[in-house]
């Protein structure tokens, strides 16, 4: 059995403590915090620890996730190639990008942002639609099984976008009732393709 393996890893903190979170997508360019290094350099000790040794790393073109990958590398003492690719950037929030949380909530109320945080049913001016985001994934994973078979892939992305690889599996929805849909500030996923299909081994783990 080819055992392939795609690690997606969500970018460390951009928010200070205290400071009030905001939608922050592809348009907004934050650095990470202090916490969000260190959280970078969990991943790194993650992966170094549970064998897991990249052979390629991807990253959004967004400093937050390259900032990631770079020291999850360099704290695991891997020498990777990594490179980007435009498709792991984060969701661009229309007129809710860069907004705080009330701004958010006051524009679309509460139902539609639970429904997004719970469901993954976008606002109508969010961008790109989940349709176009599932396409990529599908068509990432179907060229990693083609050109990597037996690898180990880590990609670095954000929350909006790493929400719907689940798709990559049989049967999402349930994924998604037990895991949820949310990937935590430097957490990660792990999924493993068997030659047949793939399968979720990890979701939302925090080093």
């Amino acid at each position: 059995m080819t055992r392939t393996t795609l690690i997606i890893a969500r970018h460390g903190n951009t928010f200070e403590s205290g400071e009030p979170p905001r939608r922050v997508g592809c348009r907004t360019d934050l650095p990470l915090t202090a916490k969000g290094e260190d959280q970078a350099r969990a991943i790194g000790h993650y992966i170094a620890t549970n064998a897991y040794t990249p052979d390629v790393v991807f990253t959004s073109t967004l400093q937050r996730t390259m900032r990631t990958g770079a020291l999850a590398l360099e704290t695991a003492q891997v020498n990777t190639p990594s490179s980007t690719l435009s498709f792991l950037n984060e969701i661009d929030y229309g007129p809710d990008e860069n907004q705080t949380e009330d701004h958010v909530i006051a524009r679309l109320g509460e139902a539609a942002l639970q429904d997004w945080e719970k469901n993954g049913v976008m606002p109508a001016d969010w961008s790109p639609r989940p349709a176009t985001i599932i396409d990529g994934w599908t068509t990432f994973a179907t060229d990693m099984i083609h050109t990597r078979p037996g690898q180990c892939v880590m990609v670095v992305t954000s929350n909006g976008i790493a929400r719907f690889a689940q798709h990559l599996c049989p049967d999402p929805d349930s994924l998604a009732r037990a895991h949820g849909l949310k990937m935590a500030t430097g957490a990660l996923s792990i999924f493993v393709h068997d030659g047949e299909q793939w399968t979720l081994e990890g979701w939302n783990i925090r080093p």
